[in-house]
């Protein structure tokens, strides 16, 4: 049987899902519960500070990156000898990516992958400025979608005994139980930045008392026995399983980028690679050389603008990455990996493996893609098809023409101009598009096949 679940939504993003998520993982873990923690969309950072609460690794759970069949297997998956898993929600439980060809509601929404779990809802509220009213938006949201079940509220950022008392009645009238009432804790506030909350790795003891903290907040003002009581799942799928095919023999060693400036990545990514026959090790570029008799390398997401003068100043493993790329070894690059890669950051010296530079704007890039590969790759063969994430503020020139690793259209429903993503040059596969390894699991084996390959050339 599944793990029960529960699922922590909102009517819209800033009601503090995060800070009751993460403390409701924190508080049931304290209960002495073995709790499996999940994120509803792209999001890498909310899963670091659910990993924190847990002592788990944070999961992502959507159905736009990895399609609605492997919602139930990956949740499987990640929950397994678990007592309970907390889904956190991405934006208003409604609210997802529209698409016309999909009806109900958002694809990829919290309700979506609520559905999908056939998990209940709790509702956090931002109570502030609302009385009386609140019964309305609880019954609206009670009943707007009858496939989707709120089985309570929990009132956040409650003024006083009096305004709770109130909220409380009107909560009542709509006929939605309240698990709590959280009053106003402005010292809980994460820190947040140019793409939303600064990392749980940045923050490092800071992110463990903010955790702290918000386990003591929740554990104080909400009924956890209760919420936990409430939970329940119906996933009948098997549990994902990253062994897709033959592992790759040959003992090839993918280091991995990890530490402050690269912390945007799927574990189901490592768990892939070693699945097919690699041996991961991670490595900080801020502080390392890379790992000895490497063979492929992967740069995951991140925010190499935060530590750019850091990850200049460790010239060695910039040299190393340089020659390793050079050699023909496999790179996989994505978002932060890409700036990584080009000659310089706002003028500051990088890697040098593709001609070409980054430079820091105002303009946030976000958004699902429907892309095509244009040409073979290590990770990829030409027109393989994939939907990715992008998420930035920098923008790549290239000073050399490469084949592209990506073509998308953009605009509204993709209908607009097509645009072209990254560069492949040789063994290197770097692009802006975040994807899913575990919805392109051949592509992973595909790596490793090419980097024992390059080994065996070398």
């Amino acid at each position: 049987m599944s793990a029960p679940a529960v699922v922590i939504a909102a009517p819209s993003s800033g009601s503090g899902k995060t800070t009751v998520a993460t403390g409701l993982m924190g508080a049931l873990r304290r209960a002495g519960q073995r709790v499996a923690p999940f994120k509803v969309g792209p999001d890498f950072i909310d899963p670091g500070y659910h990993a924190l609460a847990t002592g788990l690794p944070g999961r992502n759970l959507d159905p736009v990156l990895v399609g609605d069949s492997l919602i139930g297997p990956l949740y499987r998956h990640g929950a397994a000898g678990a007592d309970v898993a907390v889904v956190e929600g991405v934006m208003g439980l409604f609210d997802g990516r529209i698409d016309p060809a999909w009806a109900g509601a958002a694809r990829g929404s919290t309700a979506h992958v609520a559905g999908l779990l056939g998990a209940p809802v709790v509702l956090v509220v931002d109570a502030r400025g609302q009385s009386h009213s609140i019964g309305a938006l609880l019954h609206g949201f009670s009943t707007f979608d009858e496939t989707v079940r709120i089985a309570g509220v929990i009132l956040n950022r409650v003024g006083s005994p009096r305004h709770e008392e109130v909220l409380r009645q009107a909560c009542d009238q709509a006929g939605v139980h309240v698990f709590g009432a959280i009053p106003r804790a402005d010292e809980l506030s994460v820190p947040s930045r140019h793409l939303g909350l600064v990392t749980a790795v940045e923050h490092g003891a800071l992110a463990r008392r903010a955790v702290e903290a918000m386990t003591e907040l929740v554990a104080r003002h909400v009924d956890t026995g209760a919420v936990l009581a409430a939970a329940r799942s119906h996933v009948p799928d098997a549990p994902w399983d990253p062994v897709v095919a033959e592992p790759v023999t040959g003992g090839v060693v993918v280091a991995v980028a990890a530490g402050r400036a690269f912390s945007f990545g799927y574990p189901e990514h490592i768990e892939l690679l070693t699945a097919s026959g690699a041996e991961v090790v991670e490595f900080d570029p801020l502080l390392d050389p890379l790992p000895s008799a490497v063979d492929a390398l992967v740069l995951p997401g991140g925010f190499p603008e935060q530590f750019t003068a850091e990850l200049s100043a460790n010239d060695v493993v910039r040299g190393q990455i340089s020659a390793l790329a050079a050699a023909g070894a496999p790179v996989h690059a994505e978002c932060a990996g890409l700036v990584y890669l080009v000659d310089d950051l706002d003028g500051t010296p990088m890697c040098g493996v593709l001609a070409g530079t980054a430079r820091f704007t105002d303009k946030l890039t976000i958004g699902y893609r429907d892309a095509v590969a244009t040409s073979d790759s290590s990770v990829h063969p030409t027109g393989a098809r994939v939907v990715g994430h992008e998420f930035h503020r920098t923008k790549v020139t290239f000073a050399r023409d490469y084949d592209p690793a990506w073509v998308f259209r953009t605009g509204v429903q993709a209908r607009g101009a097509t645009a072209t993503d990254g560069a492949v040059r040789a063994g290197v596969h770097a692009a802006y598009l975040h994807t899913h390894a575990a919805a392109h699991p051949l592509a992973v084996t595909r790596f490793v096949a090419a980097a024992a390959a390059s080994k065996l050339a070398g």
